[in-house]
């Protein structure tokens, strides 16, 4: 299986929105890149990013940018956000995709795991009808002892 990222290279309001909340809830990051995780069973890396550029209903090459992920989880500084309605650890499951952002600090890393987490406590995370996916793969989505 692969994960594909699909991400604006032009200005993104919505990222630009999170950014400037994520700093009026006192969490330190400098930079904030919103995109969309797809997931493909195809073997053959080439054939599989044709055919997405190919497919006008998800891909533009003036306003996107296409990445063909190493491994099927989130990069460092990463979170997939997806419905709660799948069971955890069904990526497959999650319509095939997500919703991904990645923090950046002032250096231009990616952040640590407490700012990421901050973020996804404060704001990019919604426990109540989301699952938040990090880089270990741990599930953040609230326990049923919790509820």
């Amino acid at each position: 299986m692969h994960a594909v990222s699909i991400a604006l290279k032009i200005p993104d309001n919505t990222a630009y929105t999170a950014l400037v909340t994520l700093r009026r809830l006192c969490v330190d990051v400098e930079r904030v890149e919103r995109g969309e995780i797809r997931f493909y069973e195809d073997g053959d890396v080439a054939a599989l990013t044709a055919r997405v550029m190919a497919d006008e209903t998800i891909f533009n090459p003036n306003k996107h940018r296409l990445t063909v992920l190493d491994e099927c989880a989130p990069r460092a500084g990463e979170v997939w956000i997806v419905p709660l309605r799948h069971p955890p650890g069904s990526l497959e499951a999650a319509e095939s995709q997500a919703v991904s952002w990645r923090l950046f600090d002032a250096k231009g890393a990616p952040v640590d795991r407490a700012v990421l987490d901050a973020a996804i406590e404060r704001l990019l995370c919604n426990p109540a009808i989301d699952r938040a996916i990090t880089p270990q793969r741990r599930d953040r989505d609230i326990s049923s002892g919790n509820e």
